[in-house]
């Protein structure tokens, strides 16, 4: 890795850390500089701004998240179905982790993201909305497959797949306000009723 490339991901490294684990209005660019250990003119040749940066954070984080525990889940191999106790445990074991490690749960960043700056910042808020449509995307396959295979009666998969992203994102919400990853592992298994039937 040349040395510029590692100046890149220490600041990306960085500020994906403090706005997981605290919040993005609350972090400043001096604070990622200094923890990141680069000068400011560094940033600045990698980042336009700081809205910039929260960007370049949500795609990596997205590519993160697509390439490992959520390709993991949704593999093909596995029955449609179970593909969502997979993700429910995935989530539980990441957030019990996160937990042991720095003794709060620091929820979702896309969720964390979307409720701090969805209001303010179009830019953001738009790419966030991008990120939930392609997972949602993930569990509409799963569902199609589920349907075509027997495993449960048609429904209406894109509706169905929309209101299980936002139940399990609210789940992780409800497990990060109580500092408590039980609460995903208690009631994420529950995703698999939710059904949204066609409209006739």
């Amino acid at each position: 890795m040349s040395i510029e490339m590692d100046t890149k991901e220490r600041i990306l490294a960085t500020a994906r850390e403090l706005f997981h684990g605290r919040s993005y209005a609350d972090v400043g660019i001096k604070e990622i500089c200094s923890m990141a250990n680069v000068q400011k003119g560094s940033f600045y040749h990698f980042f336009q701004s700081k809205q910039d940066l929260a960007m370049a954070v949500i795609d990596d984080m997205s590519d993160d998240w697509a390439n490992g525990f959520v390709a993991e889940a949704f593999d093909d191999a596995l029955p449609p179905m179970e593909r969502l106790d997979y993700m429910v445990d995935a989530v539980y074991f990441w957030q019990k982790a996160a937990k042991s490690l720095e003794g709060r749960m620091p929820g979702c960043l896309f969720g964390n993201l979307a409720l701090e700056v969805s209001t303010r910042d179009e830019v953001i808020r738009a790419r966030l909305d991008a990120i939930f449509d392609k997972a949602s995307g993930r569990f509409h396959q799963a569902l199609a497959q589920a349907i075509e295979q027997g495993e449960i009666p048609p429904l209406d998969t894109k509706a169905t797949a929309t209101a299980m992203l936002a139940y399990l994102e609210g789940v992780i919400l409800l497990a990060k306000t109580r500092n408590d990853p039980e609460v995903v592992r208690n009631l994420g298994p529950a995703i698999k009723s939710i059904r949204i039937e066609r409209k006739h």
